[in-house]
């Protein structure tokens, strides 16, 4: 009996073969600021990218990560390199809202989808051409101010001074904080700012400690928004601390140690995901993202930066599936049909929220992406 396979056989198969669809690798670069200033941000976002899925709908994922050492020229230049270079489909990054924001010409040009991890309410709006291109995970200002100015009623403040970076971030937060505390008649009697690489914020200390205002905001991200917490505390101000979700890691908690007891902030419930009701859809998949992060890097290790990158590339999970359908990786058409297919994400629960883009929203979020936490004991205590 001939066990020989039949050449109609092999026509067959070989037909059959060549109809199915034969996808490249889908290249995601990243940059984010794992040394510099931004260090205690971009290194747990490095970390999360190690965890990430490496196949999505049996695609191949490849991630090709670069460090800009929070400096936005080399962001800019990380930018050029993953897109002319490395011919990536899409960009994460960065971790800073200065670097992110310089991005933006780059990623938009080359018709290139990005998303940011970085806080700036601006990277996103308004909306126009070029930021038809760009995304964003991290919870915008205004939503974060929001919550802050909330907690600063319900506490019957009545003075506040500020005290910002001198850069996009705290220029930022300023703008959305005094808009949100004039409406609600809160009087901010100082206004200051400081570099992330400062040493010393005494003169800014000085005059704060002067205004004599019942709270004081830090408008600044990673452990150079202890600076001057430190130094008000070193003074002898006694009055309420509220950092903005840019602090949320434990670089921040260990540089600030005790001085930072008491500190109010808002950040997205992954931080405090044990302490969420059980009815919380977020819990779960936040549970699950620190779980993981855990396991590979320690216990206590898990920051909110961290599960930004996990969001951007939850968000690539749901949307490669569809571009796939549109396009090769590596063609223009798999790029745009990648942006059409994140602008569209519905309903996509991740550690920080739950995801509803459109076009004129590139974030997407409502008020289940933010809570109020407190800083008791070197750890996250929810308050609301």
């Amino acid at each position: 009996m001939n066990r020989e396979p039949s050449i109609a056989w092999l026509l067959t198969m070989l037909t059959a073969a060549l109809a199915a669809p034969v996808h490249a690798d889908v290249n995601v670069g990243v940059t984010v600021s794992a040394t510099g200033p931004a260090a205690s941000l971009g290194i747990p976002e490095k970390n999360t990218l190690t965890l990430a899925p490496t196949t999505i709908a049996g695609q191949k994922i490849n991630y090709i990560v670069l460090d800009d050492a929070s400096d936005t020229t080399t962001a800019v230049k990380n930018t050029r390199k993953l897109i002319a270079e490395n011919k990536v489909d899409v960009v994460i990054g960065s971790t800073t809202t200065p670097n992110s924001l310089a991005m933006i010409d780059v990623a938009a040009e080359a018709q290139t989808p990005m998303i940011s991890m970085a806080a700036g309410t601006r990277i996103i709006e308004p909306m126009d051409a070029k930021r038809a291109w760009v995304f964003k995970v991290p919870q915008s200002d205004s939503q974060m101010a929001t919550a802050i100015v909330e907690h600063m009623t319900n506490n019957n403040i009545r003075t506040v001074a500020y005290v910002g970076f001198a850069n996009a971030y705290g220029e930022g937060w300023w703008n959305e904080f005094s808009k949100i505390a004039e409406v609600r008649k809160i009087q901010i009697v100082a206004n200051e700012r400081f570099n992330p690489t400062d040493t010393s914020v005494t003169g800014q200390v000085l005059k704060i400690l002067a205004a004599k205002p019942d709270a004081v905001l830090v408008g600044g991200s990673g452990t150079p928004a202890a600076l001057p917490q430190k130094a008000l505390k070193e003074k002898g101000y006694k009055g309420i601390m509220y950092q903005t979700h840019g602090a949320a890691n434990a670089d921040f908690l260990r540089v600030c140690g005790k001085d930072c007891d008491g500190t109010f902030m808002p950040t997205g419930p992954v931080l405090v995901a044990a302490q969420l009701p059980d009815s919380n859809p977020i819990k779960k998949v936040a549970l699950e993202y620190v779980n993981k992060y855990e396991t590979a890097y320690g216990k206590g290790s898990v920051s909110a930066f961290g599960a930004y990158a996990w969001d951007a590339t939850m968000l690539l999970g749901n949307a490669i599936p569809e571009a796939l359908k549109k396009g090769q990786p590596g063609t223009p058409e798999f790029r745009k049909a990648l942006r059409d297919a994140i602008e569209s994400t519905k309903n996509l629960t991740a550690t920080h929220g739950v995801f509803n883009m459109s076009p004129q929203d590139h974030l997407g979020f409502d008020q289940r992406a933010r809570v109020m936490v407190k800083i008791e004991g070197g750890g996250w205590k929810l308050v609301q």
